[in-house]
């Protein structure tokens, strides 16, 4: 059989996911990408599925992360974000970092090379045509502003927005590795086996508060047509958690715990810039949690403050942009499709989830939903015992009424999914600690988890069979 296209708009993780779902489901799709007819403020480059802040998926852990979960629930949904993410892994602990170009890079050539899709770069300049009958947007946090403009005036709302801030990236050849040292913490190894992924600079007390004073005081970009815009708590600037009391920083990215100074083992350090490869050639590395609205010559100044970067050659500065998302629970349907325009689904940011896996993650249900609809198979979502139904159920209907009710953008965690009851005992009977009893519990809540999404994946084959 022939079928009509699913068109997608927008050529981020989501978009790219969803595109590939739908392919895959052995239905044509149209990827619309603008860049690079049209480009923004947070982009460099012309790929798909480009990382604009860390190179980091997070934790790749699926028993006792919640991150780690959504990992293993999308490699078994065939996810091309995480197959390419793990071709192109660079070490990162316990964490699923890449080389951002090659992710790129491979995504958008296996993208390019399948039979069912058609990549167009243009901009969507408004709602899509009417002839479209079946269309996802994934525009993301910097939708265009013509077609976000349009999508508002359907829906009657107005859209929220909030800050994004992008961390500094060092030359690896400028640090200082006679102040720095190789270590993870805890010398907890990642999925690659290196204990030893991250590069360490100690700070002792003067250190610290000088450099916390320095960026109290430090000049800041101002952007006085984004007034009262707040910031994502899991993205913010280093400056604003600065301004929230100076230890936050000790207690946050620059913690000096699980750490040992291979130069000094004996002297403990009061706190402890990480950095993280960001490339495959292992000569790029990011500054872990140093987000930052800093003006770019302060930022050079005060990030050499820090010992072992006094020489530090950035690739990239810091910066900050502006992500806008959805009022999600009260415009989209339980299949993420727009009450308004039920032709239209929504995925990725501008759904109001955050992370790039949780994004991605958003991209692959719309593609596959899409793709069955299509198939004249309709499925539902994941039950919410899953990573990937949690954080649907979260976008479709999962906030608090009443009216200081507020729906703002949401990791996913195991908060999300429905609780279970902790065994109080391990399997010889003895007692478990809290601490214990916490981790037993994830376990638990992971293997339900992977249990309940098989069910849905056989389902969903048996319907389509």
């Amino acid at each position: 059989m022939t079928f009509k296209p699913i068109h997608v708009i927008g050529g981020g993780l989501a978009g790219s996911e969803a595109a590939w779902q739908i392919a895959e489901a052995g239905v044509p799709a149209v990827l619309h990408e603008m860049r690079p007819v049209r480009g923004t403020d947070a982009h460099q480059t012309d790929s798909l599925a480009e990382l604009v802040c860390s190179n980091s998926f997070r934790s790749d852990d699926w028993q006792y992360n919640a991150v780690g979960l959504l990992h293993a629930e999308m490699r078994r949904c065939g996810s091309i974000i995480l197959s390419s993410g793990d071709r192109h892994q660079v070490p990162a602990g316990g964490a699923l970092a890449v080389d951002r170009d090659g992710f790129s890079a491979d995504v958008t050539a296996r993208l390019e090379a399948h039979p069912l899709i058609t990549i167009v770069r243009e901009e969507v300049t408004g709602l899509p045509p009417a002839d479209w009958d079946s269309v996802i947007i994934a525009t993301g946090p910097l939708t265009s502003p013509a077609l976000a403009e349009a999508i508002l005036t359907l829906t009657g709302e107005d859209s929220l927005s909030f800050f994004d801030a992008i961390a500094p990236i060092v030359h690896l050849d400028s640090i200082d590795m006679g102040k720095a040292w190789r270590q993870s913490r805890y010398d907890k190894e990642g999925p690659g086996g290196d204990a030893a992924a991250y590069i360490n600079c100690p700070m002792d007390k003067d250190e610290y508060n000088a450099f916390i004073d320095a960026l109290l005081t430090g000049p800041k970009s101002e952007f006085k047509d984004w007034e009262n815009v707040p910031y994502f708590d899991g993205c913010l600037p280093i400056e604003v958690m600065t301004e929230r009391g100076r230890e936050t920083l000790r207690h946050g990215p620059m913690k000096p715990v699980g750490l040992t100074n291979a130069h000094n083992p004996t002297v403990k350090a009061y706190a402890i810039v990480q950095l993280r490869q960001d490339n495959a050639l292992g000569t790029l590395w990011n500054m872990v949690g140093f987000q930052t609205k800093l003006k770019h010559g302060a930022q050079t100044d005060i990030f050499r403050m820090i010992p072992g970067l006094e020489n530090a050659q950035f690739a990239r500065l810091g910066g900050l942009h502006r992500n806008t998302f959805l009022n999600s629970p009260r415009l989209l349907d339980e299949k993420l499709r727009l009450k308004a325009d039920t032709r239209l689904r929504f995925a990725g940011q501008v759904t109001g989830v955050e992370g790039y896996v949780e994004s991605a993650a958003l991209g692959l249900l719309t593609g596959r939903l899409a793709a069955a609809e299509r198939l004249g198979t309709p499925i539902a979502l994941p039950p919410a015992t899953t990573a990937l139904g949690a954080l649907a159920t979260h976008i479709t209907g999962g906030f608090m009424e009443g009216p200081k009710a507020t729906f703002q953008p949401m990791n996913i965690n195991y908060g999300l999914l429905p609780p279970m009851e902790a065994p109080r005992h391990d399997g010889e009977g003895r007692k478990l600690q809290p601490q214990d009893r916490g981790r037993a519990k994830k376990r638990m809540m992971s293997e339900r988890a992977m249990a309940d999404l098989e069910t849905w994946l056989t389902g969903e084959a048996e319907a389509a069979a």
